[in-house]
């Protein structure tokens, strides 16, 4: 189907069935959200895939009790880097040099400027501008779920600071962002999943200057 189909079918799904989602339609998911859009390339974000049943039970009360994290099939938590550091833009601008055969003797000007204007903002502004980019990916992940007709529920309603501490995240120099349940809609117990999809009126939506 087309996409504005897959995205008239999807919902954020309240109640999951438990089964299994597809590896194979999963690795897809997370592939999509790997191959979004960032600013200057620099994918200063992590995607963790959670589908331990005992993790999904002591993250569960973090998301203040909320059934799709232990009905889902799959976690997917959207992690960014807790700032920017010279040694991680390098790090992506020395990769890519390599990827395209480029020499990688010193930064490009580019990059030095992108650099210099990054670190002069605080670690606070720096997360602002990571999570932003980690949202671009999360909503491509949405859209790909849709396609391959995957239950797909948004979630931000978490304590982040417990499950960074959980995941042990601030090691890694990461903080975390959204969480997305992957797994599949459960005909009953759901009270969203037969109610019409509701949306601002496309001639509200769209502003024109002309």
């Amino acid at each position: 189907m087309s996409l504005i189909d897959a995205l008239n079918w999807r919902y954020a799904t309240k109640k999951m069935s438990g089964a299994a989602v597809p590896q194979e339609k999963v690795d897809q998911i997370i592939e999509a959200a790997r191959l979004a859009p960032t600013s200057s390339g620099l994918q200063p974000f992590r995607v963790i895939v959670v589908t331990n049943p005992e993790l999904k039970e002591k993250i569960k009360p973090i998301a203040y009790g909320q059934a799709q994290i232990t009905d889902a099939s799959h976690l997917l938590i959207f992690a960014s880097w807790d700032k920017y550091t010279e040694e991680r833009i390098r790090s992506v601008f020395s990769h890519a040099n390599q990827e395209r055969g480029l020499p990688d003797e010193s930064p490009s000007d580019y990059e030095v400027q992108l650099t210099g204007g990054l670190l002069s903002k605080t670690a606070e502004e720096n997360h602002v501008h990571t999570a932003k980019q980690a949202y671009i990916a999360f909503g491509t992940a949405i859209a790909e779920a849709a396609l391959l007709e995957v239950d797909a529920t948004p979630m931000e309603g978490f304590n982040n600071a417990q499950l960074d501490e959980l995941l042990g995240l601030q090691e890694r120099g990461l903080r975390s962002v959204t969480i997305l349940a992957l797994g599949y809609r459960a005909q009953e117990g759901d009270w969203l999943v037969n109610l019409k999809k509701v949306r601002t009126p496309a001639a509200q939506f769209q502003i024109d200057f002309n």
